[in-house]
C-alpha cells in the first residue's frame, strides 16, 4: 500500500530522479533519494508546505540538480521503477529516513555537521542527509 498518491507517470518521474541523483550510489543511495522525495511530499512545513505530490516535490525550482542530467529524460528501467515502488509504499533507509535534503560535499570532503541550519542525519557513500528538528516537521518523524 502507497504511502502517498500517485500516478504511474509520477513513479516513472520518481525512478528517473532517484537515477539522476544517485546512480553512481547504486541501488540503495537510489532509495535513498527516493525517500527525500515521499519526505518533502508528506512534509508541511519549511520550504515544503505547497509541495504534495511527486511531480511537485521533484519540479520544485532549485532543488533537484539531476533533472538537468541527461540521463533523467530517458525512460527508466524495470529495477528502477522497482526501487521507486519500494519507497512509495513506505521502505525508509538511514540516514534517509526523515532526511528532506541531502547533497554531495567535494572530493575528500566531509559532510558539514549542519547545512542550511539543518542536522546532519548522517552520509552514505557520497552524499550528506539532513533532518529538520523534531518539532519543526512533525509529519516525517
Amino acid at each position: 500500500m502507497a504511502i502517498i498518491k500517485y500516478t504511474s507517470k509520477e513513479k516513472d518521474l520518481l525512478a528517473r530522479i532517484m537515477r539522476a541523483e544517485a546512480i553512481g550510489e547504486g541501488q540503495l543511495g537510489m532509495l535513498m533519494v527516493g525517500n527525500v522525495v515521499i519526505n518533502r511530499a508528506i512534509a508541511d512545513c519549511l520550504t515544503f508546505k505547497n509541495v504534495e505530490t511527486i511531480t511537485d516535490v521533484i519540479y520544485q525550482p532549485n532543488q533537484f540538480s539531476g533533472t538537468e542530467n541527461q540521463i533523467f529524460f530517458s525512460n527508466p528501467t524495470t529495477t528502477e521503477k522497482r526501487l521507486a515502488e519500494r519507497v512509495i509504499r513506505g521502505e525508509y533507509f538511514f540516514p534517509a529516513t526523515n532526511s528532506l535534503w541531502f547533497y554531495a560535499p567535494k572530493t575528500g570532503e566531509t559532510c558539514k555537521s549542519t547545512w542550511y541550519d539543518q542536522s546532519l542525519a548522517g552520509r552514505y557513500k557520497n552524499h550528506c542527509f539532513y533532518i529538520p528538528d523534531f518539532n519543526v516537521c512533525k509529519q516525517i518523524h
